[in-house]
């Protein structure tokens, strides 16, 4: 490592130290987050208008598990893929399986596909023809079994369903029937399974969507039983929505399975998470540690969901998770002790300032000495870029 950077961790440990933090729980805090990344995420995306080929972009689910393992070499923090089913399907899994190992990662959520069939104009699980949830029904109990096939634990749930007129369907109708259909996909799950129930306020329905927000999640998770639980998508609410707030009360009742981290400015954008809102995603993770144990955030599926559209996809992975793990870093610098003894005298402006003071601190050369200390790049964007390894994949790819 550079002096100048051995000098800057010295500089930020002392200062830590200072406000009574200690910075080697902090670097072994973030190292151990687990940022699962998207098999989708590595492949061409797309919006409704056009789709940018980028010759270095994933053609196959071994070229994105290949891809997933160079992230993961690169960064130390993705050792699982989540899966899209049927875009990632294959015939034998134990095979797919090894063939993730021999790159470093492992499978992870395995994600059903209810809105891209021709039957699911009016809905799937939610669809007014009871043939055609049964159809959806059957598609997502196939998923659980990859699941146990593929030895994964989670089922991530997101559901298209909802109506763009008034008066098109009947709202109290559809609830019950996502209870009928998602109770018979609850009762398929072995019991070490969990299904992740995700929301979404608009889009691609622009009346009303069947789970819209993380009431009608919670409610329809509570009525399932245990093993069901709420992902929140952090590009699925509507423009001001606390999700902070949200992210405290799910814990607090034991309901929180996981996130989809990206990034909205306006809708369900999908950028790299924290491109326009770090302070956003800094303060979740503030809540996730109130709401752990050990001064660490809670325990949950931590997952990316992007599709990006213009960059080059393993870029976009890279730099989405060196900000999850530099908000992760800022959030444990604050001193929960002074900041309650703040907070309870009423020191109103005091413990504003103490949160801004975190934001506010350079974690950069503590990253850094975190990476340096697992054999990883110190800048792994950069490594990704002087390794020449874009240009391999566009050579390779477009023969």
């Amino acid at each position: 490592m550079s002096s100048s950077n051995n000098l800057g961790y010295a500089a930020l440990a002392e200062y830590l130290r200072g406000r009574g933090l200690n910075p080697d729980c902090i670097r072994v805090a973030v190292q151990s987050l687990a940022i699962e990344t998207p098999a989708w995420g590595y492949g061409d995306g797309g919006t409704r208008f056009k789709k940018f080929h980028n010759a270095a972009a994933a053609r196959t689910s071994r070229e994105r598990i290949a891809d997933a393992g160079l992230t993961h070499r690169l960064t130390g923090a993705c050792p699982t893929v989540a899966l899209h089913i049927p875009w990632d399907k294959v015939d034998d899994w134990d095979e797919f399986a090894t063939y993730a190992n021999t790159q470093g990662v492992k499978l992870g959520a395995i994600n059903p596909n209810l809105f891209q069939d021709e039957d699911y104009m009016l809905g799937s699980l939610c669809n007014p023809s009871k043939a055609i949830r049964q159809k959806a029904v059957d598609h997502v109990k196939e998923c659980i079994d990859i699941a146990v096939a593929a030895k994964v634990n989670e089922v991530s749930l997101w559901l298209a369903d909802g109506t763009n007129y008034p008066g098109q369907d009947n709202i109290a109708e559809r609830r019950l029937r996502l209870l009928e259909t998602l109770q018979e996909c609850y009762a398929h799950m072995p019991a070490n399974m969990t299904l992740l129930v995700e929301y979404k306020f608009f889009e691609p329905a622009f009346y009303h969507t069947d789970l819209a927000d993380w009431g009608a999640s919670l409610t329809t998770c509570q009525a399932l039983g245990p093993q069901a639980k709420v992902l929140v998508d952090t590009g699925h609410h509507a423009q001001g929505t606390n999700i902070e707030y949200i992210v405290s009360w799910l814990i607090a009742l034991g309901r929180l399975g996981g996130f989809h981290f990206n990034c909205r400015k306006y809708a369900d954008d999908d950028l790299i998470v924290a491109s326009s809102n770090p302070f956003e995603l800094f303060m979740i993770f503030h809540e996730l540690i109130n709401g752990g144990t050990n001064g660490r955030a809670a325990e949950t599926a931590y997952m990316l969901d992007q599709s990006h559209n213009i960059e080059n996809k393993i870029e976009a992975m890279i730099m989405s998770i060196m900000n999850v793990q530099m908000a992760y870093a800022k959030a444990m610098c604050i001193n929960r002790n002074t900041l309650a003894e703040l907070q309870a005298a009423g020191d109103v402006l005091g413990a504003h300032r103490m949160i801004h003071e975190a934001f506010e601190t350079d974690v950069r050369p503590l990253l850094a000495i975190m990476r340096e200390e697992a054999g990883l790049p110190i800048d792994p964007l950069k490594a990704f870029r002087e390794g020449g390894f874009a240009t391999r994949m566009a050579h390779e790819r477009s023969k």
